[in-house]
């Protein structure tokens, strides 16, 4: 499955048509879009049925059709750790429980152990980690550890805003999928343009110069958390450009350059994992910006 080679929908219509299913998948982008594709994507490969999959017709579309879901507890001790999708056995999601931060560790245990069981009709089985954006480092280790030893004919779904609050360990042993808001379009080639050239010249910019530049991020979170992320994205290319230039002047003291990258770094968990305001963000990438190119 190719991030960069089409309409998401489309391509994960071919791969459950084509059969040929990784052991692990992760979709991202804002909104709801990359959720209800993982939902159909499971579904999919449970369906016993014919093209397009699911088929809404077999006994394992008939099993996985949505109920009224039973409210996840991330502790365990008011409702389940994780649900089965619809009442099909061998489909499993996890989302953070209700007033949780986090989809906690005890979670994924849960699951592990339950992917230790024999598949319970036959044919491939899929666990969805609807909210793998709020894992911390724990949660995202024990995933790992799954990740890295799959069950048997079993596809683990990640689902989360971005892909850059995950660990670059999860993120590299999965087929990546990214959805694009309709809201927030990718920036065209004059935007990005401005951006690059606005960021050339912010070593002279002022305090208040930046802060401005930041209101500019205002508005519904998850366009402002798009746009934000776009900005990220474009300070960190800048980044680093400039500490390759440097490099190849021969220079050594990079410690402003590192000390802005770690923030960037920073940012985006901020604003998966903790639901950051965009604004306030943009804001500290900025500055982190500024005080990593001035003189």
């Amino acid at each position: 499955m190719d991030a960069a080679a089409g309409d998401p929908l489309e391509l994960i219509g071919r791969t459950l048509d084509s059969g040929r299913i990784h052991s692990a998948y992760l979709f991202s982008g804002p909104g709801t879009a990359p959720r209800e594709a993982a939902l159909r994507f499971a579904r999919g490969i449970a369906c016993r049925g014919s093209s397009p999959r699911p088929c809404e017709r077999c006994d394992a579309c008939r099993r996985s059709q949505p109920r009224e879901e039973i409210e996840i507890d991330g502790a365990g001790r008011q409702g389940p750790l994780y649900r089965h999708v619809g009442d099909h056995p061998d489909l499993y999601w996890i989302e953070r429980g209700g007033g949780d931060t986090r989809v906690r560790i005890g979670q994924i245990r849960a699951l592990q152990q339950a992917l230790r069981l024999k598949i319970g009709q036959g044919g491939r089985r899929a666990a969805v980690i609807a909210d793998a954006g709020w894992l911390n480092q724990e949660a995202q280790n024990a995933l790992l550890r799954l990740l890295e030893e799959p069950p048997p004919d079993t596809t683990l779904v990640l689902v989360a805003a971005s892909a850059s609050g995950l660990l670059a360990t999860v993120r590299s042993r999965c087929q990546r999928l990214a959805f694009r808001s309709a809201e927030a379009a990718p920036l065209d080639p004059d935007e990005s343009a401005f951006l690059a050239a606005r960021l050339e010249s912010i070593g002279a910019a002022s305090v208040p110069d930046l802060l401005d530049w930041a209101e500019q991020y205002r508005g519904p979170r998850a366009v402002a958390a798009a746009r934000v992320e776009a900005l990220l994205q474009a300070v960190s290319e800048h980044l680093r450009s400039r500490v390759g230039r440097r490099v190849g002047t021969g220079a050594r003291d990079l410690d402003r350059e590192l000390s802005a990258q770690r923030v960037l770094s920073e940012c985006r968990r901020s604003l998966v994992q903790r639901n950051a305001n965009p604004q306030m963000v943009a804001e500290r990438a900025l500055l982190a910006l500024h005080e990593g190119v001035r003189a």
